[in-house]
């Protein structure tokens, strides 16, 4: 008799934290490639926004999952109000992290402020 293995879920984020960062670093410390997978990944998910997708928002990354580079190294970062408006596309984010062994940080994003001087 064979008996199925369950799928794991994807991580989920604490209740503390806001956002997740896919990083396109693996678990064994390699870059992952393709080199614009970020970019790519944020794309696919630019019609999951707030109010839902209106005409034109394929032209702009949904504020949900932006893709950054932080410290050298590039990320999505994926807040989580995109899982209590789509857990679908929430699952398919996480997903892609774990098919692709990407390790996964849970932290509060702070944009940069305006530069003075």
């Amino acid at each position: 008799m064979v008996v199925p293995t369950p799928t794991p879920r994807p991580p989920q984020p604490s209740a503390a934290s806001k956002e997740v960062f896919i990083q396109g670093i693996t678990q064994d410390g390699k870059t992952f490639r393709p080199s614009d997978w970020a970019e790519r990944l944020a794309g696919v998910m630019s019609s999951f926004r707030p109010g839902g997708a209106t005409p034109g928002a394929h032209l702009t990354y949904s504020p949900w999952c932006i893709p950054q580079v932080l410290n050298g190294v590039k990320c999505v970062v994926v807040n989580r109000e995109l899982r209590e408006h789509n857990v679908m596309a929430w699952d398919f984010v996480m997903n892609f992290a774990r098919d692709n062994n990407l390790q996964v940080a849970e932290a509060c994003w702070i944009p940069d402020g305006p530069r003075r001087g």
